[in-house]
């Protein structure tokens, strides 16, 4: 579904109203506000959303490229919220979680925090990046729910999985790491190059919302942005129906 951003109220799926913990993965890498990171005008609302259906735990969950401590940046963000859990991905107990693709395309295992597999409904919320020439969407923003040190040496960002084809590692971890919602953030899109913080914003005004494939093929498709992995990801549906 496409929304004006302006006007846009979430509502919460009826499954949320069965939860017992949501769990909220911004875009919070960089002490930047939007379109750099996900706004917290956007997080209140889905706060906002969630509680009208549901008293159910909600557990903010993101992580820093260089592995330094997050809650600074949630601070500097204003993610505030109250009674909403602000936890940082390098405090995880990391769980090694398989791809349940027949023939992965590049990585069988992920690691991956345990509060995700303990969370009963899963929300990614981003803003709308391109990044030299490719959509960094819903699957990109999943990438900084990895172990640092372990994807990148330490303090060096996911540089290993990078070097193995983002194309590749993002679609396996699309059927490794199943989200329940994807939400973008498209008042602007944002196109940037080798410095994440610094670019150049065109207006979009609208927000994207819906099942994070779904969403993500929306965007590639209706804004012209490039996202190879989507390619990759029909490829493995079609593998997991035969």
């Amino acid at each position: 579904m496409i929304y004006n951003a302006s006007q846009f109220v979430f509502k919460a799926p009826e499954a949320i109203s069965r939860a017992r913990r949501v769990l909220i993965k911004p875009s919070a890498h960089f002490a930047a506000g939007y379109p750099v990171t996900t706004s917290k005008d956007i997080i209140a609302r889905i706060i906002k959303g969630i509680r009208w259906i549901s008293d159910a735990d909600i557990i903010l969950l993101d992580g820093t490229p260089n592995g330094e401590p997050i809650r600074p940046i949630y601070q500097s963000l204003g993610y505030d919220f109250p009674r909403v859990l602000t936890l940082d991905v390098k405090d995880s107990t990391w769980v090694e979680v398989d791809n349940p693709l027949p023939k992965p395309f590049i990585i069988p295992t992920f690691w991956v925090p345990n509060i995700i597999l303990s969370s009963d409904y899963l929300i990614s919320v981003s803003p709308l990046k391109v990044n030299k020439g490719q959509g960094e969407l819903t699957m990109s923003n999943l990438m900084s729910l990895l172990p640092v040190a372990k994807y990148g040496g330490n303090k060096d960002g996911w540089k290993n999985l990078y070097a193995l084809g983002l194309d590749k590692v993002l679609a396996d971890l699309y059927f490794t790491l199943p989200f329940d919602m994807s939400i973008i953030e498209a008042k602007q899109k944002f196109i940037v190059g080798d410095d994440p913080m610094h670019g150049t914003a065109e207006e979009v005004g609208k927000i994207f919302i819906g099942r994070p494939l779904d969403v993500d093929t929306e965007i590639s498709e209706s804004l012209g942005i490039k996202a190879d992995y989507l390619e990759n990801i029909k490829l493995g549906r079609q593998e997991i129906e035969v």
